[in-house]
């Protein structure tokens, strides 16, 4: 058609055909691009579950042949080359990568990798000086040095992104940047110190993550000599910078992990007079310490704050807050002086009286009550002066709830326990879902529990072990596992019942006749002595003159022992089940109870002697028990602040510390055993 058109030249016909096979040519193989790619990409996914599953000789031929192509090496390059180090092939890795690089766009990470070759093939030196030079090379620009810092600390290679972050600093001018990279290297390489510095230079920058930093240490550290590095660090500081705000506070939150609650005080009187906050740091601590039972510093604390800030909103909380601390220290004075107590209710009726309309008063109106009902016995003024608070028009509804369940208390004092139950309720339906509706069926629960009712207490406690705070889910599960233990192979649960009326019977403070059924219910059964206990006694071994050969190496073995302690003082903690005669058997799983609840009965009587007897029983009849470290921590309690016995107070506690490392108490025997060895005398370092 077109050579019959002159117009048409034989050359541009030419042409013309050459454009119409081009474009044939180029639609197919776009066509044909597709699936191209997909076959690849199926190649590369059945590459690497080769390589997931382990299938290492399959894998890497596959991975051999998809290099090939310079378009896969993104794809398959991470598995590739720890495919062949994992398989010890350095030459091959090396050669690869090097091939790589030279058809690469030059990337960070290649490089790096070219280092971690020479470094997993043993050329340790070669390594060395590469990564030094390519750290070198990639200065002063900021973006690839720290891309391969993050690369190598990404690789376990802490030393060299070290080195990189700090050869950055030094180029630049600039010690403190990337300080929380740099705090994270030095944890991976275990440099607390180093770590902990960088933390401080953070924080000179943003003394607004101050409470961030002071999350990254508590994870960090968790051991006591941590904090005293710490410790020693932050008071450095502080005199080098005495104006930093930032550091004054964190040195009193160390002294406060520490529990060292005289150095915070100190610190925090500081920090008053220096800083002039409107809201008193002294008053902070002193509510801290209050909480953690140390009377004499929450006293201190709060004295501070009523002579320094008597015309500001700190003064009321501190008054208010005086007089609990000298009530807590009054109740744990055994026996407590009904005189002491007596002072103290005057003491909040002067408050009450001075600042009738304050929210202070309310609460000191529910503490004045509590005291006439559990510690003067007059139940009934306490009922008045609660059942006012709980209808005043201007009392909170969370302190109207709280009267509510001291006053349900108090009718349980008075045996009233259908007047408790409907204030329980109360409560419980008001503040659904809040805390204090946990305690009141909490409390609801108990009341089940001491008439006996076990399956609906247990009913109230399965309910009360996902319960928000975390104080009361533990009170739950305690109360729930000692129904369960003694219910197990007894559905009537008759020992628990005789223990449970007991405990209510100290709940009514009427703690003769329940000594008395203490010491009928606790006298029969299996008791567990210790063996010089019952050797001493004939009770072990039995028939001594016809022993096995085991029984015969088990004494032997303990008259060696025995002897061996003599010579050193060391205390026994080996122990036996020994059957007494002509008693009543006793559940063992809730002996360990009933020791327990005769010795802190035995201690708030005022007689220490016997209720460290009962502790030591439980330390040796139940040493892996749930109250053994409770039972230690107590009897280490009592020689020191109540029979003033230093020496034998440190032993214990030293003891305790290497017994039961993972305690509640754990924190606090350390504190006081450094306490009593005098580490936190006023001299030192204050």
């Amino acid at each position: 058609m077109f050579l019959r058109n002159p117009q048409i030249h034989k050359t541009d016909y030419y042409y013309y055909l050459i454009y119409i096979y081009n474009t044939i040519i180029l639609c197919l193989v776009g066509c044909a691009y597709p699936l191209v790619t997909q076959a690849q990409d199926s190649e590369i996914r059945i590459a690497n579950e080769y390589f997931l599953k382990g299938e290492k000789d399959k894998a890497l031929t596959m991975y051999q042949s998809l290099a090939k192509n310079q378009e896969n090496i993104p794809a398959i390059h991470n598995n590739y080359l720890n495919l062949m180090l994992d398989m010890g092939k350095y030459k091959d890795a090396e050669d690869y990568v090097e091939k790589v690089l030279k058809k690469s766009d030059d990337r960070i990470s290649y490089r790096v990798d070219l280092g971690i070759v020479y470094m997993r093939s043993g050329e340790v030196q070669k390594a060395d000086k590469y990564f030094k030079g390519l750290i070198k090379a990639s200065l002063p620009d900021v973006y690839k040095t720290k891309a391969i810092s993050d690369y190598l600390a990404s690789h376990n290679m802490a030393d060299y992104a070290v080195l990189a972050l700090t050869e950055l600093r030094q180029t630049i001018g600039n010690p403190t940047v990337f300080t929380l990279e740099m705090a994270n290297l030095y944890r991976m390489q275990g440099k607390r110190d180093e770590m902990v510095q960088e933390y401080l230079n953070y924080i000179t920058q943003s003394p607004s993550n101050l409470n961030y930093v002071k999350n990254l240490l508590q994870l960090f550290l968790n051991k006591p000599d941590e904090l005293e590095s710490l410790e020693r660090m932050l008071y450095d500081k502080v005199q080098q910078y005495p104006d930093s705000e930032v550091f004054a506070d964190l040195l009193i939150w160390v002294n406060l992990q520490q529990k060292n609650f005289y150095a915070a005080f100190i610190q925090a009187r500081a920090f008053d007079k220096r800083f002039k906050k409107e809201n008193s740091k002294t008053l902070e601590i002193a509510q801290i310490a209050l909480n953690n039972k140390d009377y004499e510093n929450a006293d201190k604390s709060f004295s501070y704050v009523i002579k320094e800030f008597a015309n500001t909103d700190n003064y009321l909380p501190a008054r208010l807050g005086l007089i609990r601390a000298r009530e807590a220290k009054v109740k744990r004075s055994f026996p407590v002086n009904r005189d002491s107590v007596r002072h103290l209710t005057r003491e909040y009726q002067s408050f009450i009286a001075k600042y009738p309309d304050n929210g202070n008063s309310y609460e000191a109106a529910l503490n004045e009550a509590l005291l006439h009902a559990y510690y003067l016995d007059e139940k009934d003024s306490a009922i008045e002066k609660l059942t006012a608070l709980s209808n005043h028009p201007r009392v909170p509804p969370y302190l109207k709830a709280k009267a509510k369940l001291d006053l349900g208390d108090i009718y349980m004092l008075k045996e009233e326990p259908w007047e408790a139950t409907l204030l329980y309720s109360q409560v419980e339906k008001n503040q659904r879902d809040a805390p204090l509706g946990y305690e009141a069926k909490l409390r609801n629960a108990k009341l089940s529990y001491y008439k006996g009712d076990f399956r609906l207490a247990q009913e109230h406690l399965d309910i009360l072990k996902q319960a928000t705070t975390r104080e009361i889910a533990n009170d739950a599960m305690d109360l729930s596992m000692r129904i369960k233990e003694n219910t197990a192979f007894d559905s009537v649960g008759a020992d628990l019942k005789e223990f449970a009326a007991i405990e209510l019977l100290l709940l009514q403070n009427k703690s003769d006749e329940a000594l008395k059924r203490l010491q009928k219910f606790g006298a029969g059964g299996l008791v567990r002595m210790s063996k010089a206990d019952a050797f001493k006694q004939n009770l072990w071994p039995k028939n001594k003159g016809n022993l096995s050969e085991d029984e015969a190496k088990e004494l032997a073995a303990f008259l060696k022992q025995d002897r061996e302690a003599g010579q050193t003082g060391r205390v026994v903690r080996d122990s036996v089940w020994i059957e007494t005669e002509g008693q009543s058997a006793i559940s063992k799983t809730i002996r360990d109870d009933i020791y327990w609840l005769e010795a802190n009965l035995r201690m708030q009587r005022g007689e220490f002697q016997a209720s460290i007897k009962l502790l030591e029983k439980i330390q040796i009849e139940f040493p892996d028990d749930i109250l053994a470290d409770d039972a230690s921590f107590t009897e280490a309690d009592i020689y020191e602040n109540y029979l003033k016995n230093k020496e034998k107070a440190m032993e214990i506690y030293r003891a305790f510390l290497d017994k039961y490392p993972g305690s509640v108490y754990a924190a606090e025997a350390r504190k006081r055993y450094r306490n009593l060895r005098g580490d936190f005398q006023p001299d030192k370092k204050l």
